[in-house]
């Protein structure tokens, strides 16, 4: 998937770019698949702002997708390649053999006409959803389970993959994006190949009004505001305030390490990804 970028005729065009879109084949959801989606702006249920800078953008309709892939040995092909405002990578239209049709994510070789399938045992082919016992060292898979049963939850962003490591116990070892080894439940399940839209991640946005589309609103640095407003606000002339960085309510902005020391899931971090 390439970038498409513009002849620099105005400030913004000179430096956005856009994808190119080439791998979509239409424009138009399936209906029977789409859920209203509320805007919330980063407001809890009592209207306090929990998020800030959201709010505004382009509405939006929720595709929604099957991250289980719990239709057994049941094949299906690939119909549309479509466009998720709600994700960084495309969607899959998969229509199975009993008539019924599901979106899945769609990976980075994926074509229409495409037969996929998910089970026990099946081909180890790009789109195939398997259980980890049955994918062999080195293949690269994605949306994959943390527990048996609940659906994919990791490695589902644009351009993503993971590797599987070794197995043993019971138990499977898998490399993340980020470097970091855990293992899983061998009975967790994994769809091969690597996510679809590698190069999202060298579009530039260009304009701040891209930007409010997405919903994003203007975000203001803490050492530009006022005492009262930010702890590292005020000081004369451009200063950061004398105080080591912080955020609005005073917990530490760098390096601070946020987990939980005794979460259960720990015992399943083979290395960390900072580990040297």
């Amino acid at each position: 998937m390439a970038t498409k970028s513009f002849r620099p005729v105005t400030p913004t065009s000179r430096y956005k770019t856009v994808c190119s879109f080439d791998a979509v084949t239409t424009d138009k959801p399936h209906k029977p698949l789409l859920a209203p989606k509320k805007k919330y702006s980063g407001r809890n249920n009592t209207g306090q702002i929990m998020v800030r800078h959201r709010g505004g953008g382009s509405r939006q309709y929720y595709r929604i997708i099957d991250f289980k892939r719990n239709k057994l040995d049941i094949a299906g092909t690939v119909e549309t390649i479509e466009y998720d405002p709600n994700r960084t990578c495309f969607i899959a239209l998969v229509k199975y053999h009993d008539g019924e049709r599901r979106y899945i994510l769609a990976t980075a070789n994926m074509k229409v006409g495409q037969r996929i399938i998910a089970g026990e045992s099946v081909p180890l082919s790009e789109g195939n959803c398997m259980p980890l016992k049955n994918i062999p060292a080195g293949a690269m898979i994605h949306n994959i389970e943390m527990r048996v049963g609940k659906g994919g939850q990791m490695v589902r962003t644009a351009g993503a993959y993971a590797e599987v490591a070794s197995k043993e116990n019971n138990m499977v070892q898998v490399k993340l994006p980020s470097n970091e080894i855990r293992n899983f439940d061998e009975r967790c399940v994994a769809t091969i190949g690597q996510v679809s839209n590698p190069e999202h991640m060298n579009i530039v946005l260009g304009s701040a009004g891209r930007k409010r589309h997405m919903g994003r609103r203007p975000h203001v640095r803490g050492v530009v505001m006022n005492p009262v407003d930010h702890p590292m606000g005020g000081g004369e002339g451009k200063t950061a305030g004398g105080g080591h960085p912080v955020s609005p309510w005073g917990q530490s902005a760098k390096g601070l390490k946020t987990r939980k020391a005794k979460k259960l899931s720990n015992k399943y971090i083979i290395r960390r990804r900072k580990s040297k």
